[in-house]
This record gives structure tokens, C-alpha cells and sequence, in this order.
């Protein structure tokens, strides 16, 4: 696995998958490291080379101070696919990296083929909910928010029948380094993509979650009708829908990766 520079901060990346191949980057959820895409690397991997990240200040990668924005997170991953000397990408990014897709999109649309953004926004009129997380963090550290963030990334019902999943996700978002959460937070804070959503040109697949409270599908909604030819699913799942309906995911992306 290699580490790679993105203007001081080490990088953690993976590539795998099929060789000479076209590739699909995956990038994150806030307080999840490239291990969420799990369920869906057997699949990917039969028809892409397929490179996952840790998003700077989470799993493996460096945690520099904050706070960071979804532009310097685009910046990274440019920085990665120079690095690699790979030209396109298709991208995958789910919440925060849908963020960073959309910003990726407008800001270099010659380094992405297709987009999936899936459960996320464009926007949080409600800046609020970030300022309480961040003073609930700085307060008690990730214990203090992560049954509400696990009660929101997975319904109730998944959590039920799949109490071994449910745990190891808690255990990732757990993990995360407390600085680098919060510096992340930030970004989300001030999020507001609301002016490059129209600057997007590459075709595009918007993913919702029927039971997603922390982006609902009237956010979905909101980002598909701004991208000229998008269009949109929805799954039976809540915020983290490929851990949540993974064939239903994963059936979707290749299905939007792969025609033509």
C-alpha cells in the first residue's frame, strides 16, 4: 500500500483489482477509512482496477492540522492520481466522497469519466448540527456521537439482523483520530457546491437512500436536477447504503459504470 504526498500530508492508498483496465476510484464517508468499500471490492475488481484512500486525517494517513475543505480533499486526490500517472478515473464517493466528486467534476472534469454520488449533498442549510458535533467531539471525544452517527449510517433494522457489521462499522468510525474528524467537520460546516453542480458535465449517477436522514433524498434530488443528463436511484438502505444494500449498490454503479 503505497503513501503518497499531497503537499506534505502522507496519503494512504490501495490499487487493485485488474490490470490495463479502466479505473474506478472509491472515496469515503466522514469517519470511515477505504476498508468501508469491502462488500464491494470482489465485485469492482472483476471489471475495474480499483484505487481506494484513506481521505486525509482518517485510517492510515497522515493528520494534519485543520481545518480542511472539500477543495483541499479534491486537491488530494489529483495529487494521488498524479502520482500514480493515471490521466481518468471513474469516481465513486459516497457523503463526504460525494462532496469531493462534485467538486472534482467541476474544478477538473478532464481527470473523471463517469460519476456515482451517492448519499450526499451539495449543501447543509443547517450549519448547526456540525457546530453541536463538533463541541460534542471536542467534549467527549467519538464515544460521545457514535451510537447517533451509527443510528444514522445504518437503520435500525440492518442493525438487527446484522449486529457483527454494524459493530465492526462503529469500531471504524471509533478509530478515526479526533483531530482529523473534527478538522473534517469543517469542511462539512461550510459546505456549499450549490454554484459547481451545473459546471458538471461528465455523466452522472445520484444515489439516495430511502431511510437516510443525513441526506435525504430531497438533497439528492436537489444535486440531480442541477447536473445536465443525471439520473438517480434509490435503494432501501439509510446513509452508508453500500454497506447496507450492497447488491443493490453494487448492481446499480456497474450497471451506470459499464453501458454505453
Amino acid at each position: 500500500m503505497p503513501m503518497i504526498d499531497a503537499d506534505g500530508c502522507l496519503i494512504n492508498v490501495t490499487v487493485e483489482g485488474r490490470d490495463g483496465g479502466p479505473t474506478l476510484m472509491l472515496s469515503n464517508s466522514l469517519g470511515c477509512t477505504l476498508q468501508m468499500w469491502e462488500p464491494q471490492m470482489r465485485a469492482f475488481t472483476q471489471v475495474f482496477r480499483v484505487i481506494r484512500y484513506d481521505r486525509r486525517g482518517h485510517g492510515r494517513s497522515s493528520v494534519p492540522p485543520g481545518p480542511y475543505s472539500v477543495e483541499r480533499f479534491g486537491r488530494d486526490v489529483l495529487a494521488i492520481l498524479d502520482d500514480l500517472n493515471i490521466e481518468k478515473v471513474h469516481w465513486c464517493g459516497l457523503s463526504m466522497g460525494g462532496m469531493v466528486g462534485q467538486w472534482l467534476g467541476a474544478n477538473a472534469p478532464e481527470r473523471l469519466g463517469k460519476i456515482v454520488l451517492a448519499n450526499t449533498t451539495c449543501y447543509f442549510p443547517d450549519q448547526t448540527m456540525w457546530a453541536n458535533r463538533i463541541k460534542a467531539v471536542k467534549e467527549g471525544g467519538l464515544a460521545a456521537v457514535a451510537d447517533t452517527v451509527i443510528a444514522s449510517w445504518l437503520s435500525q433494522d440492518f442493525r438487527d439482523r446484522n449486529p457483527i457489521v454494524a459493530g465492526q462499522t462503529k469500531a471504524m468510525l471509533l478509530a478515526t483520530p479526533v483531530d482529523g474528524y473534527l478538522a473534517s467537520c469543517e469542511a462539512l460546516r461550510t459546505l456549499d457546491l450549490r454554484e459547481a453542480l451545473p459546471k458538471i458535465k461528465s455523466p452522472t449517477l445520484v444515489i439516495a437512500g430511502r431511510f437516510d436522514k443525513s441526506t435525504p433524498i430531497t438533497m439528492a434530488e436537489a444535486i440531480r436536477s442541477q447536473i445536465a443528463g443525471a439520473s438517480m436511484t434509490i435503494l432501501d438502505a439509510a446513509h452508508i447504503s453500500n454497506i447496507e444494500a450492497t447488491l443493490a449498490f453494487n448492481d446499480a454503479v456497474l450497471g451506470f459504470l459499464t453501458q454505453r
